[in-house]
């Protein structure tokens, strides 16, 4: 088996990071840290708030074996000590440690500090693997024996996966999208009050437009060898928080450059991602898209848990009747299983078969 550590273990990402890998075939969890608060104690009391109650987020319960480890604190802790780290810090943190753990031990991050870095890939599942080989230009410029991995921004996640057969089969001029983004997403400190979020949306998610403007244009980006040039078209966003618990829903309209019907993109989609899936990744689902011919779908509480939560659900593919060769569509992801820890796993497994070659 192989060691991982689980480092912001107590947050909410942490928590998913943790139900992912329970009884994961090949990764075993050694290893948790978080912050110098959380150091010292059992896992089950790290989670404890001021009022007795436990933190623990995920409808699964807490596995009994991983409540009684000891947490330890992430600016002390030996990335020597495992095979593999999982970082689900905050940015800030992630810029400080996460270049120290990669010195000698791989590093699959779902913080933003390095995904902008020109030797860094952003890896979506089955969009862009052919990106990994940027890691080892990443090794070299750093002297790394190990690497740092970064996850997309987890509103893009949908996004990117819906779009990539739409710009392989028919290509992409532009983008308007508008996000109606979970709760979940804000994490738990600060998070959200309930009386932000009741009976209310709340429309403008400090710094998070321009990420989703920038990061689908490198992940759908070409590979140069040293770096990646980024995907030539435009993207612009508006996001919006929802009373919603989990699952990132978009609504994407997108001008291609050759024309195309809803039937085709449909059929682009269905088709799209069928290679990766059968590569035998634990954490992969039978499909990348489904798509629904319910008007009323996709929805969150109906669909976000599809495919073990990794497959994105479209629906509504429409023409559009402004854009030249305009199509528009709904599409919703899990934006903590898909969009942070449990695609932070698949990421993983990815490397650790095909670019470790642990396997």
């Amino acid at each position: 088996m192989i060691k991982v550590a689980i480092v912001g273990a107590t947050g909410i990402v942490g928590q998913q990071a943790i139900v992912s890998l329970h009884n994961h075939p090949w990764f075993a969890v050694t290893k948790l840290a978080a912050s110098e608060r959380s150091a010292g104690k059992t896992y089950a009391q790290a989670l404890q708030g001021a009022d007795g109650a436990s933190r623990w987020w995920c409808p699964e319960e807490l596995p009994a074996e991983i409540g009684q480890m000891m947490v330890e604190n992430a600016a002390e802790f030996d990335p020597e000590s495992v095979d593999l780290i999982f970082s689900t810090v905050d940015t800030n943190i992630a810029k400080e440690l996460e270049p120290k753990w990669a010195k000698t031990t791989p590093v699959i991050s779902t913080a933003s500090a390095f995904r902008y870095e020109a030797d860094t890939p952003i890896l979506v599942g089955g969009v862009n693997m052919e990106h990994t080989s940027l890691l080892a230009v990443q090794q070299r410029n750093r002297g790394w024996k190990g690497f740092i991995a970064p996850k997309s921004n987890c509103t893009i996640s949908g996004l990117v996966v819906s779009l990539k057969p739409i710009l392989t089969h028919f290509g992409v001029k532009r983008v308007v999208m508008t996000s109606l983004q979970a709760m979940s997403g804000a994490g738990r400190t600060p998070g959200l009050s309930a009386m932000d979020m009741m009976e209310n949306v709340i429309p403008y998610i400090p710094g998070e437009e321009p990420k989703v403007e920038s990061e689908p244009l490198k992940i759908l980006g070409t590979l140069t060898g040293e770096g990646i040039k980024d995907a030539a078209f435009g993207i612009t966003a508006t996001c919006t928080r929802v009373p919603v618990l989990d699952g990132h829903l978009v609504a994407a309209f997108v001008e291609t450059e050759k024309a195309c019907t809803p039937e085709e993109v449909k059929a682009a989609m269905l088709d799209f991602g069928r290679d990766f899936c059968q590569l035998g990744l634990p954490s992969s689902p039978d499909r990348l898209i489904k798509v629904t011919d319910d008007p009323f779908r996709p929805q969150p509480r109906m669909d976000r848990d599809c495919g073990g939560g990794m497959t994105v659900t479209v629906g509504r593919i429409r023409k559009d009747p402004i854009l030249p060769n305009g199509v528009k569509y709904v599409c919703l992801a899990h934006n903590t299983k898909l969009g942070a820890a449990k695609g932070a796993v698949q990421t993983a497994e990815y490397l650790v078969k095909h670019y470790l070659q642990w396997l």
